[in-house]
């Protein structure tokens, strides 16, 4: 069937495209790997993602589609920047070097434009966002599991074959990912708000912290470690990422200023004793949690309502593996965890999300086995 892949060539061997092709490699399927960069693909390749792809091979074999030993490559997944989709994408296509493409940039429009203007084959193209990350970069960074669970956008166009949209669900399926099939530039409204002017959000939030004082960053704590997170991410690569959604980013950007912008404008006059200026700050933040509170679980729809035990753990191997042994031993499931460090002490707090009736028993045990449990 069309929608079996063995081979697949990976163009660009970043953290994106290393963690698509370890979990491919896990699945049993020969990956073939390129990137201008040498380095990193020898990275990829020497932390198992595959095998560097050798197309002058391929091209005295012969036959287009050949992975250099006379084998097809099914499936080529661009992993490179937006703005060079489009380019890739006709160079692979001249030569034949496979039967199907996709590329996981996280802008859809100007790609699948550009694309069509370039003269791209659009039958054989179906364009594609997984929506999973880290605030880190680079194929030693990449993850196998990177993408379980997690959204992974189809938009393809009308000329797309059913064989094409196969073949690249079947991409998503062997990466563990949801894949969900969206028009592009509702893809881009989408990633606008829950990705790209956030990250920009925290961008301008971490920017103050370059020039606050070291008292201010020796109060730090884990509200602006969390706020902040993924400003950290590489510049360069945000570029790219903005410059391709440039428009949607900017008007919800322009909300977001909107919004601070007549918060300012309240507590300034808050400061100067006008008392009746707390209700607009009181309906921004109830609006915060609105929104906060419409952010999907971990298994998709409404998040649940979680307690957390906070427990404290020392600063010392082993300490969180006794942590969820004593969850196991006792039948409580972690849904989710969260450490926040106690600056110069050898010791943190560990934030323990369990389903509310589960919240007393572990109390108890951690109790009964000498944890402090505040």
């Amino acid at each position: 069937m069309a929608s079996e892949l063995r081979t697949v060539l990976v163009v660009g061997t970043g953290l994106i495209g290393t963690s698509i092709a370890l979990a491919l490699r896990e699945r049993g399927l020969r990956v073939l790997l390129a990137d201008h960069d040498q380095g990193a693909v020898r990275l990829a390749r020497e932390l198992g993602a595959g095998e560097e792809w050798q197309p002058e091979a391929a091209s005295a074999s012969g036959e287009s589609g050949s992975g250099g030993s006379g084998e097809t490559i099914d499936l080529a997944v661009l992993a490179v920047p937006p703005a060079h989709v489009a380019g890739e994408l006709l160079a692979l296509q001249r030569n034949g070097t496979a039967t199907f493409y996709t590329d996981v940039a996280s802008v859809k429009v100007e790609p699948i434009e550009r694309a069509a203007q370039l003269g791209c084959d659009m039958s054989t193209y179906v364009a594609s966002h997984p929506l999973a990350g880290r605030e880190k970069s680079g194929p030693g960074a990449a993850r196998a599991e990177l993408f379980l669970g997690r959204p992974w956008a189809l938009c393809p166009t009308p000329d797309a074959t059913p064989e094409t949209r196969a073949a690249v669900l079947r991409l998503v399926e062997l990466c563990g990912g949801n894949p969900v099939e969206v028009d592009a530039a509702d893809h881009d409204q989408a990633v606008a708000v829950v990705s790209h002017a956030p990250h920009v959000t925290a961008s301008a939030v971490a920017a103050r912290l370059a020039d606050a004082s070291d008292i201010a960053l020796g109060l730090a704590g884990q509200g602006v470690r969390d706020v902040t997170r993924i400003a950290g991410s590489d510049p360069g690569l945000w570029l790219g990422i903005l410059s391709g959604n440039a428009t949607p980013v900017a008007e919800v950007l322009e909300a977001i200023s909107r919004d601070l912008a007549e918060a300012a404008t309240a507590l300034r006059a808050l400061a100067d004793g006008d008392g009746t200026v707390t209700q607009e700050l009181t309906q921004l933040l109830k609006r915060g949690v609105a929104g906060h509170g419409r952010i999907p679980g971990k298994h998709g729809g409404p998040a649940p309502a979680y307690v957390v035990v906070q427990v404290v753990v020392g600063d010392r191997p082993g300490q969180l593996a006794r942590l969820f042994q004593i969850c196991d031993e006792v039948g409580v499931n972690v849904e989710d965890v969260r450490l926040e460090h106690a600056p110069g002490l050898p010791l943190g707090i560990a934030e323990v999300s369990v389903q509310p009736d589960a919240a007393a028993v572990l109390t108890k045990a951690l109790h009964e086995r000498g944890w402090q449990v505040p």
